[in-house]
């Protein structure tokens, strides 16, 4: 996008963390927020705190494993905003331990979420950014888990994985529309997502491994501020850029994941495989 100033920006997971910091950085930059979360009374606190800076902004209580409640999340960002151009995919959740450990509806919470969260939001949002005509921009929140599977965040990296194959494909489906696609893949970033229990609803049985996500994160444990998140991934979005890679410790496990992709045709072909 070549400029925030006057744009109208839905986030959701709004209410704290990258969410949070994400609109306070497009709002700084002119641009008009819509928050959307879960958590009605961090919500309202949100909102407050950036008019409380003199920053447009509004909030909407939204829960994004609904598709129901993401189309009134648009509906009601549309109104005020008068034009929605960049939509962050921000929320999400997580659950640690071993896969074998894993209770059937830790799965499900979890790729209902961090996975079927950012789906609506394309299900949502992309036809209204098409038919608006204006171009734009859709950015998702994945995670280094989504690039290097991280041992300990087995259902957290299946669904970050596919965030991260969402974006990919979507960059290439909507360019021509003029609608920029950006995946943020950070390490750990000063979030609550180790307190992810506290939004864990009734329809889901009581967490089975009640372990904090940071504690089995791979690399090494540079803990970033998430508005010196924010301002990277909002940088990128200006740019274009289709991957956020915020953690410089990242670099070289997803370089060994590819080579080691790479080497296995050298050993098929060793082997004997010619096709």
């Amino acid at each position: 996008m070549d400029s925030f100033d006057g744009r109208g920006a839905v986030i959701t997971g709004g209410a704290s963390g990258i969410g949070l910091a994400m609109a306070r950085e497009l709002a700084r930059r002119g641009a008009r927020i819509v928050l959307g979360d879960m958590e009605e009374p961090a919500l309202e606190q949100a909102v407050a705190r950036l008019r409380g800076e003199g920053l447009d902004a509004h909030g909407v209580v939204c829960d994004v494993r609904r598709l129901d409640e993401v189309d009134h999340l648009a509906d009601e960002a549309f109104r005020p905003l008068r034009g929605v151009h960049a939509v962050c995919n921000n929320a999400g959740i997580a659950v640690a331990g071993p896969i074998v450990q894993m209770a059937h509806d830790d799965w499900r919470w979890v790729i209902d979420v961090d996975l079927w969260g950012p789906i609506h939001g394309v299900e949502v949002f992309l036809p209204r950014l098409l038919e608006q005509g204006e171009g734009g921009h859709l950015l998702f929140t994945s995670s280094f888990a989504g690039l290097v599977a991280n041992v300990g965040l087995g259902p957290y990296s299946v669904a970050k994985y596919g965030v991260v194959a969402l974006a990919e494909t979507l960059a290439r489906e909507v360019k021509t529309a003029v609608i920029g696609v950006s995946v943020l893949c950070p390490m750990l970033v000063a979030t609550n997502i180790a307190d992810s229990a506290r939004n864990r609803t009734t329809d889901y049985e009581a967490l089975s491994t009640p372990r904090d996500p940071r504690q089995v994160a791979v690399g090494e444990n540079v803990i970033l501020d998430a508005d010196e998140v924010a301002r990277l991934t909002v940088e990128a979005m200006h740019a274009g850029r289709l991957y956020i890679l915020p953690h410089q410790a990242a670099r070289a496990p997803i370089r060994r994941r590819f080579e080691r992709i790479d080497r296995t045709f050298d050993d098929q072909e060793a082997d004997g495989w010619q096709h």
